[in-house]
């Protein structure tokens, strides 16, 4: 069956049947409970907050992870960033132009 020498079906299967069974209870779960927690302020609040959170740590985390070559085209890149994002309100384009701003300044002149 294409186990390796000295495995036994019986013995995979006591190891991949309960971790399939973790598997889905921890994905299952949280569509259980949703009915109670979804009246939470705290559970709303986590809503509201997290993405934000989110983004921040890992600008955060690529501006000091880059080496210190990449700090000022890391920051650079966030000013385009958010100034295309006040500017035009469009957080495709501005995502956009200041990864392009960013690779640029990293990669060199293009061309």
């Amino acid at each position: 069956m294409g186990l390796p020498e000295g495995v036994e079906l019986s013995q995979a299967l006591a190891v991949l049947l309960p971790i399939g069974l973790v598997t889905v209870a921890l994905r299952g779960i949280p569509f259980l409970v949703r009915r109670r927690l979804g009246q939470s302020d705290f559970v709303a609040f986590l809503g509201g907050m997290m993405p934000v959170g989110v983004m921040t740590v890992l600008v955060v985390y690529s501006l000091v992870s880059g080496g210190s070559g990449a700090v000022w085209p890391g920051l650079i890149g966030v000013a385009v960033t958010g100034a295309l994002q006040w500017w035009t309100g469009r957080a495709a384009l501005a995502i956009i132009g200041g990864t392009g701003v960013y690779m640029v300044l990293v990669n060199g002149s293009v061309g």
